[in-house]
């Protein structure tokens, strides 16, 4: 059913008056969805005593390869370590270089910096915010090792182009699939297949672990590795040699890394995962109610989306006409959350040895601002929001 618009309409003289207005309860940007199950599975672990990694983490591992095809799954103690790790576990270091979009969250490029690699930005596509694939292609050099397309709002990339690429050049893809846990390319689960994914599990992601990510492989051989380095380089971690004879012996035979994920974080995870179809039908509701509602406004623009296939993380539109920073502190002031997903990591100091123009990445950066989105957000609290934006546009 199409969606007629908000409902809610702030009409009335006192509804009116501004500083009543901000008397209204705040909307955040993003908020994760807990309830009783968590607790439950948390206080469980409780019961045991084994807080760190354990049966849980095993069983959370396990959850997540059914989930995605049986694919090898190595959790870890956040998105950015999964990341880190899957550079570090592939060879890659100091000399090569790591293609990847400038408008990511900076745990992407930190992920390529800590291996001692170079990170070389590319373009977005200014309709998705994801990889520009064009773009990306014409930053191939000899020292490249490895792409790491993101998948920007949970929209995915595309895949099958940039495996094409990477093939023919010798390359590994690296997704940084933080923003789309439960979303799909061509009827494929995003982590089903591929060469490496990334999830990350952190308190707003579309299922949470509390923190906490993955790497995904059909590389048994990779996925071994990973669980070593993920362990500090041990061959097998407390929870395995626990009914060893000899339980405190232990060989460390790789570098490795304190990136394991604790029972406390695994609980929450198995406790998420089944609510996952939820999760993604409200999201794509309420996306398809901002979409509705906003595409008639002349000054914005929409991303593309691709709904029937993602489960949306984050909502953002573009502000034109420099408007965008007006828009927020008008949002702000009516107690609804914004927020701006990123600032262009070639823009960063830490990164400017790696800048370069970055025109569509860098234009984009001035304009996009996140509307809030989340699993338990109500009709009216989006009806709210709606209105406020038109409410800035029409200069009521």
């Amino acid at each position: 059913m199409a969606y007629a618009g908000p409902s809610l309409r702030l009409s009335s003289p006192s509804e009116r008056n501004g500083a009543e207005r901000a008397t209204l309860p705040p909307i955040p940007v993003a908020r994760p969805a807990l309830g009783e199950e968590e607790l439950r599975k948390v206080a469980k672990v409780f019961e045991s005593r084994w807080l760190g990694q354990g049966s849980d983490v095993l069983q959370f591992e396990q959850a997540l390869s059914e989930f995605l095809g049986g694919r090898g799954v190595v959790a870890v103690s956040s998105g950015t370590a999964a990341l880190h790790l899957a550079l570090d576990a592939l060879g890659i270091g100091t000399g090569d270089e790591v293609i990847l979009p400038s408008l990511t969250f900076c745990a992407t490029a930190q992920a390529v910096t800590a291996t001692g690699a170079d990170p070389v930005f590319c373009e977005i596509d200014p309709k998705t915010l994801n990889i520009d694939i064009t773009d990306a292609l014409t930053r191939i050099s000899p020292r490249t090792k490895a792409i790491m397309p993101v998948h920007s709002c949970g929209n995915v990339c595309e895949l099958d182009a940039l495996g094409d690429i990477a093939s023919s050049h010798g390359l590994r893809v690296v997704e940084d699939a933080a923003h789309a846990f439960g979303s799909s390319y061509r009827g494929r689960r995003v982590g089903s297949f591929g060469d490496v994914t990334c999830f990350s599990f952190d308190p707003i992601k579309n299922i949470t672990c509390g923190e906490g990510g993955a790497v995904v492989t059909s590389d048994a051989n990779l996925a071994a590795l990973l669980r070593r380095k993920r362990h500090l380089g041990m061959h097998r971690d407390r929870w395995q040699r626990s009914g060893d004879e000899r339980s405190w012996w232990y060989e460390v035979d790789v570098q490795g890394y304190r990136y394991h994920m604790s029972n406390i974080n695994a609980a929450i995870g198995l406790a998420q995962l089944p609510r996952l179809p939820q999760f993604r039908e409200r999201r794509r509701e309420l996306v398809r109610r901002y979409n509705e509602s906003l595409r008639v406004l002349p000054e914005l623009s929409l991303l593309s989306w691709q709904l029937d296939e993602c489960c949306p993380f984050s909502y953002i539109i573009r502000v034109l006409q420099g408007r965008r920073d007006d828009l927020h502190r008008f949002l702000a002031s009516r107690n609804i959350g914004t927020g701006v997903n990123y600032v262009p990591n070639h823009l960063q100091p830490y990164f400017a040895r790696y800048s370069h123009p970055l025109p569509v990445t860098e234009k984009a950066y001035g304009e996009i601002l996140n509307l809030p989105l989340y699993t338990e957000m109500t009709d009216a609290d989006s009806d709210r929001v709606i209105f406020a934006v038109q409410e800035f546009f029409n200069g009521e």
